[in-house]
This record gives structure tokens, sequence and C-alpha cells, in this order.
């Protein structure tokens, strides 16, 4: 039980209590209340990927006419719905001066939706709009990100948060692993299952998934009642007695945020979430493209790569409160988050000695599909070709032609013309690149959320928080779109050489406004170095300024600290007492 204890109560160690801003219980139930928002970032994640794989076999059930690009905007539904409310719920949650309503609404919609999920087939009729809806839902549910993060900033010291922020971005990682694991692990239960209600409801592979969104969405609410989650922020109270002011209030207002810097930050996050999702929605068609894999080799190699691409992001979260200690925050982001990510999108550039295979059928192949003799109507017809007239396989050649019907073609498509013309690309190209992307992902979206929340300082940071999740959101959505008009259209050169431009071009502008990526000092100056300032400000060149007046200003102001500490400090001592 001690060792139970250990796990999940942080005990604060001599140096976080040496500042006097919390007591131990304070800290405890602090940590705490963070620790519950690991937990929530993960089930939101969690809520997204755990149906990637079901969702088009589900939906064929359901619905065999719905087609796969419904699909798409079923996918597509959940990014959208939480990019039109993020910045509204972490608005909302500014103006309440509490995250614990929109989070407890959040969490029961989020139940709701994943419940309506698994009970699509009791609706006898627009299954497939049901299922956009649920999917709509359940991405305005995950809006609670927006509040998450900015509850995250609040309730962190200066020193704290780019630790916190970094394993709130492994928990979010973590999310997108296990579900997919989540849904193989239901995959026995087949696609019947067992019935919950007669010929009307089921338990299988498909609804599982809901199921288990419903069971933890319920207990990540529990989590949230008033007996256990106890909101503690403290942000502003350490920039409050820091600034000797009066109220955190009037802290947090002094203290203007650098607007081109958020704005500098939000831009930065979008490009880099976008480079990272479409590289995502792009590796199994590529792959697929340039080395002529089958779809069940493509998911089979990708399942792999991916897990050991999450493994090396999940080492490289936990090395990055390490890495600033060493390392100014901005280095780190340019050096080893944007240009690991440029190089990942500059390897993917094609370096093959020769086209990537096309994907035609061989002379044997085009004289049998030449004498199938197609009918639009008969008795015997069992395969539908691409320009949707039915073949009779009642002829001599039958066993030939459904042999071909039914062979996959493999290798790039004739209708992308530039695969004709444009080199291929190596496996091992491939490879390097998606190392590169799973090291430096990680180490940019964490470090742009930790100095975003730096530089707003210690004011409410809903509303800023929704922004920037709206435009990672808005990122994930256009992946599917760049893939198509692109990818498909244009080729390799086009797509990596613009995602390689997108990413150096931030990266450069970020460079040219690093030093406004520092956040500003709260600390007050004392009266001698004010005469110093004003005394240097006169006369750059020869400040002239006696050394035993400033001596005497700066120890007069230490004697008026001992005499009177700030009120937050005074608090904590009288409630000790």
């Amino acid at each position: 039980m001690d060792f139970l204890k250990r796990c999940f109560i942080k005990r604060p160690s001599p140096d976080d209590m040496a500042d006097g801003l919390e007591t131990e219980q304070e800290y405890t139930a602090r940590w705490n209340s963070i620790r519950i928002i690991y937990y929530t970032m993960f089930l939101m994640s969690l809520g997204f990927s755990i149906i990637l794989t079901g969702v088009w076999p589900y939906l064929d059930k359901l619905d065999p006419h719905a087609g796969k690009e419904f699909m798409g905007w079923i996918v597509g539904a959940n990014p959208v719905g939480q990019m039109i409310f993020s910045p509204l719920v972490g608005w909302w949650g500014n103006r309440l001066g509490s995250i614990r309503l929109p989070l407890l609404c959040s969490l029961a919609l989020f139940s709701i939706a994943s419940g309506i999920y698994s009970t699509l087939e009791v609706f006898t009729t627009h299954r497939k709009y049901w299922m956009l809806y649920s999917r709509f839902l359940i991405g305005v549910s995950s809006s609670s990100i927006a509040v998450c993060r900015s509850y995250l900033s609040a309730a962190t010291k200066v020193s704290e948060r780019t630790g916190a922020v970094s394993m709130v971005s492994l928990a979010q990682t973590l999310g997108f692993i296990v579900g997919p694991a989540l849904q193989g692990l239901v995959t026995p239960l087949g696609d019947r299952g067992f019935p919950l209600i007669r010929n009307k409801l089921h338990l299988n592979m498909y609804t599982a998934t809901g199921w288990i969104n419903v069971i933890m969405g319920i207990m990540n609410f529990c989590l949230f009642l008033p007996f256990i989650f106890k909101e503690r922020r403290i942000a502003a109270k350490e920039a409050m007695i820091k600034r000797g002011m009066e109220s955190e209030k009037e802290t947090w207002k002094l203290l203007k945020p650098d607007y081109v810097s958020a704005w500098s930050l939000i831009f930065a996050f979008f490009i880099l979430v976008f480079n990272f999702v479409f590289l995502e929605t792009l590796a199994t068609p590529l792959t697929m493209d340039m080395f002529a894999w089958t779809k069940a080799e493509a998911l089979y190699y990708m399942a792999w790569v991916m897990a050991v691409g999450a493994i090396v992001a999940s080492v490289t979260f936990v090395m990055i409160a390490p890495l600033c200690k060493r390392f100014k925050e901005y280095n780190v982001l340019l050096w080893g988050g944007f240009f690991l990510m440029v190089l990942g999108r500059a390897v993917y550039m094609p370096m093959g000695d020769n086209p990537p295979k096309l994907a035609i059928p061989d002379n044997t192949s085009i004289a049998l599909r030449h004498h199938a003799e197609p009918y639009v109507y008969g008795s015997n017809f069992t395969e539908v070709y691409s320009n949707l007239t039915r073949v009779d396989f009642g002829g001599d050649n039958s066993t030939d032609v459904e042999a071909l019907l039914e062979e996959e073609l493999l290798g790039c498509p004739p209708s992308q013309k530039w695969c004709k013309t444009t080199k291929g690309m190596t496996i091992s190209q491939f490879l390097l690149g998606y190392a590169f992307t799973a090291i430096g992902y990680p180490i940019g979206v964490t470090l742009i959320t930790t100095i975003f929340s730096k530089i707003l300082g210690p004011r409410p940071q809903g509303t800023w928080m929704g922004l920037m999740t709206g435009s990672g959101c808005l990122s994930r959505a256009m992946g599917p779109v760049f893939l198509s008009t692109i990818y498909t259209k244009l080729g390799l050169y086009w797509t990596f050489g613009s995602t390689a431009l997108m990413m150096a071009g931030t990266m450069l502008w970020l460079w040219h406004v690093r030093k406004r990526l520092v956040p500003k000092d709260f600390d007050i100056p004392t009266a001698g170095q004010e005469l110093l300032r004003v005394a240097a400000k006169k006369d750059p060149e020869n400040p002239v300024v006696d050394p035993s007046e400033v001596e005497k200003l700066n120890s007069d102001s230490a004697e008026k600290v001992e005499e009177k500490p700030p009120p937050a400090t005074a608090a904590i001592e009288d409630s000790k007492r």
C-alpha cells in the first residue's frame, strides 16, 4: 500500500517547498490534479484513435453503400468539431475561472457520443449520418483539451512547466498508440459478437471500442468531482510574489503577452502538426506506391514502423526537460525540433535509380481483360470492374479472369502521371525520414506549447490555448486534402519539396524572433537597479551614480521585503500556524 501511495501521490522535496508558495498538502493536491489532467489528455487522444482501424468495416457493415469518401468525412468530423469549439470552451473556462464545469460537460458529452457510436445498429435509417454525428460530438468533447492545457499552465511553476508539458504530450502520444491496440484486443469478439438486445444491439469488435470509451469517460467524469479534483493554481501567485503585487489579477494584467511571438508559435504549431499528420496519412499509400507492397504488407510493416517510432518518441519526451536545462528552450526547439523535421522532409526527395514499379497488368492479363465480355445483367456475375461493367465468368477462361480480377495490382498507379517519370524512393530513405520525424515532432510540439504558455504569463490562457488547439485541428483536417491534391497530382518532388519549405520557412522565422521566445522575467528590480537604469538612460556612455547610494538603496529594499512579506507568503505562514 505504501508503494502505491508513493507511485500515485507526489511528495514535495525540500527544494519544492523552499519558495514558500504553498504548503505540503497544497503541493500534493496540485500535483494530483495535474495527473488527472494527464489522464484526460490520454483519454481524448484515445477517443480519436481507438476507432481508426475499425471505422471502415463498421461503416460498411451498417451501410454498404456509404463508400470510402463518406468514411473520410467521418474521420474528419472529429478534428472539425474540436477546431470549432476549442476556442469557445477555452473562453468559457476563462469566464468561469474554473475548469471543472467545462470538463464535466465535455466528458459527459464524450460518454454519450461514444454510446451513440456503439448503438448505431439500433437506428433503422440514416446510420452513416448518425455515425458522422457521433464522431463530431466526440470532437466537440475533445475541445476540453484547451482548458486542460490552460490549467496545466496555471497549475505549474515556471521551472516545472517544461516537464509537465512533456508528460502531457507523452500522454497524448500513448493515447494514439493504445487506441489501435485496444481495437486489436477486442477483435476476437468478431463481427457478430454477443447480443445485448436480441436482434437489435450487439457487443462486437466494432461496438466494444465505443463502450470502452464510455467506461473510461465515466471514470474520468468522476475524477473531476469536487471531492477528488481540487483546482490549485500557482503560476499567478508565483508571478505576484516576484513582482511584489497585492493581487493575482493585478499581476497578470500588468504582464502583457508578446502577440508577435504568441501568433508565431500558433502558426508554427499548425505547420508542425500538419507535417506530422500528413506523413501519418501518407505513409501507407506512399509505401504501397514506392515499394509495391500489398495492403496487408503495408499495414503490417507500417504497424511495426509506427510502434518503434512511438517508442522513440516516448523516450524523446522524457529527454526534453534535461535538454532544456543544458540549452535554451528555443535552441532545442529550433535545432532539435524543426531542423530534424526539415531533414525528415528533405530526405524523402526521390533518390532511387529507377522510377517506381507501375501498377499495370502484364500482357497476358491485358489479353484476358480484352476477352472478358461484359454484361450489364447476368445471373452469375461475381465482380465489378473499375468501369462498373459486370463480367460473366461462364466461359472457358473464367478461372483466369477471376484470378486476374482478384489479383491486387502492386506499385504506383498509372493514373498518377508522375509515376512514369519520377525516380523512386528507397526503403532506407523512408525509414531515415521517419526516424527524424519521430524525434523532431515530440520536441517541437512540446516546446511550442511550453514556450507559448510561458510567454502568455500567469494570465488565464483558456482562449489562447483554444486557438492553438484549433490550429492543430485545422492541420489534421487539411492533411487528407493536401494528400489528394498535391501528392496524387504532382508527385514526390512537389509534396516533400513544399513541406520542407514550409518547415524551413517557419524555422527561419522562429530564428528571427528567437529573442522574443524567452519569457519575461517576473523579478521586480531593486531601487538601486532602478537608479542605475535611469542614469544609463540619461547618459548611456557615462552614467554617473554614486556606488554607495546604490548599495544603500538596495539594502533598504531588502529590509522592506523582510519586514513585509508578500500577501501570499503571509497567508501560507498563517495557515501553517
